[in-house]
């Protein structure tokens, strides 16, 4: 129901919706925001998610992500983009600015999940991250992707010059770490654990 003139803001917007902020997020982030949303009552926060599987095609988030905000921009006095730069070469930054809505810090959310600064520091060249997500669809986003089901020849190619998987976890969950480890062997890797938790995502969602 389209709410009537008289049950508007000043800002135009109805009631119910004013102080709202609508998360537009990956949808490989979607347990992790809804987790903190319930751990620290963030009942202000609303949440849509574009297609995890656009980490596939870099080049296709900074559109999907625009097209999202002016998608619900008459909707919300507040947006925020639960990306970090995900591949888009500084693109998805620029236009976030230009449609002055504000988003997730650091170049991925590798990074963020650590802490930006923290993960900086390490200099991992030789180091190939999962986070809980990608634990968990590991076939779906990184096994079949890139071929290696079809042809496991490529695995020495592709990972030749990695040293080790090291997986960030979000929760302390003993099945995801055995699913990791299992991981790290398929692509003949040394494997590291880090309990990273929820990283900078917790402090950038919980200054709005």
């Amino acid at each position: 129901m389209i709410a009537s003139d008289d049950s508007l803001t000043s800002d135009g917007l109805a009631p119910a919706q004013a102080g709202r902020v609508l998360l537009i997020a990956c949808g490989a982030l979607a347990r992790e925001i809804l987790d903190l949303k319930t751990a620290n009552h963030w009942d202000h926060l609303d949440l849509t998610c574009l297609p995890a599987n656009l980490h596939l095609y870099p080049e296709r988030i900074t559109e999907a992500v625009t097209a999202a905000v002016e998608k619900h921009r008459a909707d919300y006095p507040s947006i925020f983009v639960v990306y970090a730069d995900c591949g888009t070469g500084g693109l998805l930054e620029q236009r976030c600015r230009d449609l002055g809505v504000e988003m997730v810090a650091g170049p991925h959310c590798y990074s963020f999940f650590e802490g930006n600064a923290a993960f900086a520091a390490r200099e991992e060249f030789t180091a190939f991250y999962l986070t809980d997500f990608l634990v968990r669809q590991f076939d779906a986003f990184v096994w079949k992707p890139m071929g290696l089901d079809r042809h496991p020849e490529l695995r020495d190619i592709y990972f030749g010059n990695y040293e080790k998987l090291v997986y960030q976890a979000q929760t302390d969950d003993p099945a995801l770490d055995d699913k990791a480890r299992a991981c790290a062997e398929r692509l003949g890797l040394a494997y590291e654990r880090r309990l990273t938790g929820y990283g900078d995502l917790t402090q950038a969602l919980a200054r709005l």
